[in-house]
């Protein structure tokens, strides 16, 4: 009995690992597959939150890319904003950029609310239409694809991650050179 109530909690916490606000589906037969490890990674456009301004992920190629999507709803989301922002920081300078998309259905007044009510900031784009969450097979948050410098997607990570720490870098750094 032990076990049994044992292996409910640790899937229970599993779950909780990462938000899902999206429903898993199966691409039909010729349809185009979504982003893998080792494939070049599917081209997205994307709108700054900042600036409005838009972004192509292809405009990219050069850096090493932290592509994350993410929520403000999600409470995983938000654990790893801080470790987010410190990457930043620490990457200023070099050949990287994060691009942290926003799935939330308020769009921009519900992120910028978000971040004045926390004080987080992430270099925030928008994408209303669905077709980067598609494009990359996201079922839910946070999701983050690391790509590198050619526009080959390396690794994915589900779940959320503390992005300062010094395996990360290390793993980043030997992407840039």
């Amino acid at each position: 009995m032990k076990l049994i109530t044992s292996l409910t909690l640790i899937f229970m916490l599993l779950g909780l690992c990462a938000c899902s606000k999206t429903e898993t589906t199966t691409a039909p037969a010729g349809a185009p597959s979504v982003a893998q490890e080792k494939k070049p990674a599917p081209e997205i456009s994307v709108v700054s939150l900042a600036t409005g301004a838009p972004l192509k992920l292809s405009e990219l190629k050069g850096k090493v890319v932290l592509l994350n999507f993410w929520a403000t709803w999600c409470p995983p989301c938000r654990e790893e904003i801080p470790s987010m922002m410190k990457l930043v920081t620490a990457m200023n300078g070099k050949p990287f950029q994060m691009v942290a998309v926003s799935i939330d259905e308020g769009g921009k007044a519900d992120i910028e609310a978000f971040f004045k009510q926390t004080g987080f900031t992430l270099p925030t784009y928008l994408e209303p239409t669905g077709a980067a969450v598609k494009a990359y097979g996201v079922t839910g948050v946070p999701e983050t694809f690391v790509i590198d410098k050619q526009g080959i997607l390396v690794k994915k990570v589900i779940g959320g991650l503390a992005w300062d720490s010094a395996e990360v870098a290390s793993f980043l750094d030997g992407l840039m050179k």
